[in-house]
């Protein structure tokens, strides 16, 4: 589960590797939320999903606190 870009992102270095790193954590909330839709989860898996959940939500809101002023910053630099 590993989230890979086909092709290099067409901005500075940066902001490729956060985009990178937020693809990475957005397929381990979707692995996550697909599990717990399993129907025969025991309340012991059920707790450790939720808390992976957790930590995977708190890590995108840590690693995209800065993010809408890269690419604002991205923007800013494109030609008018």
């Amino acid at each position: 589960m590993i989230y890979k870009l086909e092709k290099p992102l067409n901005v500075n270095s940066t902001l490729s590797v956060l985009l990178a790193e937020l693809g990475e954590e957005c397929e381990t909330v979707l692995f996550l939320l697909n599990q717990l839709q399993l129907s025969n989860l025991t309340d012991e898996q059920k707790g450790d999903i939720l808390a992976e959940l957790t930590g995977s939500v708190c890590h995108l809101n840590v690693h995209t606190e800065n993010l809408p002023d890269l690419i604002q910053d991205e923007i800013e630099q494109l030609p008018d």
